[in-house]
């Protein structure tokens, strides 16, 4: 009786299989109704039409891929929905799993005192595996020190990666033996704000640093000579908006301090040589607000800058002599 209940219940399992199949067979026809042309599916649209008539078949047919494009191997990877995309901040560039730092349960519910304590061991031993030698180690406290300086700075996404490689290709050549850490990934900071001309000065790099200006400046100089980058000098026309903005200056005030300054630089171009932009951007802010009555004055705008008041008066009074029929009265 058992064997005569099982049989009958394969038979109807395979009958409804069979069925299944013929249905979608039935649904999805092979050859086309018109001229038995062959048929061919169209991704992109949809469409399910023959190659000898044009006839559609079917239409509107429902897309089960991904709703974005993809044109290259790299664009696939980075916008696949199976994990975050690889990045060089990270010492094993993401490819690892990460322990979460809430003491939550996945409800969203407090872990008890004991499952806690568990939690933090698993953590523990989660950070002491992912880096297998002092050289891994190194490096991680490295990009970590980027990305807290490029943070600060106010640096995109895009910059920081650029600092993570320079670190990297400065390690993989060796350039680091001798000299700090900390000195090391703050010249590479630098060197990619320069790189992607986003305006930041020494100063402004050393106050979120934990080493001397000296010691960032003879590594960046290494940096650049070895690995042959390639930085153009700082142009002083990038600072202006920032220390305009920052001192709430007028949109007619700003375009007069840039007017000034490219006078200035065209009519001698040997002029920026051995000159502070960050210093010539600030005496033409203060020139071009007094331009347009503007008060502003010149320990506001050296605070701004981040640069001494005799420096703003000396490049003050230097543009003034030199721009053509700009004097402020």
């Amino acid at each position: 009786m058992v064997d005569t209940t099982q049989t009958e219940r394969e038979e109807s399992e395979d009958r409804t299989e069979t069925l299944e199949a013929e249905r979608t067979t039935e649904q999805t026809p092979t050859v086309c109704p018109e001229c038995d042309g062959r048929l061919e599916h169209d991704h992109e649209h949809g469409e399910t039409a023959c190659v000898e008539c044009g006839v559609v078949v079917e239409e509107n047919e429902i897309d089960h891929g991904p709703e974005w494009r993809a044109h290259t191997a790299d664009e696939r990877e980075q916008r696949s929905r199976v994990g975050s995309p690889t990045t060089k901040l990270l010492h094993d560039e993401g490819v690892s799993t990460e322990i979460g730092w809430r003491n939550e349960d996945a409800s969203g519910n407090s872990l008890s005192s004991r499952q806690r304590e568990k939690m933090n061991r698993l953590r523990t031993w989660h950070t002491r595996s992912q880096t297998a030698d002092a050289q891994e180690r190194n490096l991680k406290h490295a990009l970590g020190e980027i990305e807290r300086m490029a943070s600060a700075l106010g640096l995109p996404q895009s910059t920081r990666e650029t600092a993570s490689v320079i670190y990297r290709r400065a390690l993989d050549e060796d350039l680091l033996r001798g000299r700090s850490i900390e000195g090391m990934s703050t010249a590479a900071v630098y060197a990619a704000a320069r790189q992607a001309g986003i305006p930041r000065s020494l100063d402004e790099v050393t106050a979120v640093s934990h080493i001397e200006q000296l010691r960032i400046t003879r590594a960046y100089r290494h940096l650049a000579h070895e690995l042959g980058l390639k930085i153009a000098p700082a142009d002083p026309l990038d600072y202006i908006p920032r220390f305009a903005s920052e001192l709430d200056l007028s949109a007619e005030a700003t375009q007069r301090s840039r007017d000034l300054l490219t006078t200035v630089i065209e009519t001698d171009e040997s002029y920026l040589s051995g000159k502070n932009p960050v210093g010539l951007a600030a005496a033409a802010v203060y020139a071009g607000a007094l331009l347009t009555n503007e008060k502003v004055t010149q320990p506001a705008v050296g605070e701004v800058a981040d640069i001494s008041t005799v420096t703003i008066r000396n490049r003050y009074q230097d543009l003034l002599e030199i721009g053509e029929d700009l004097q402020v009265s």
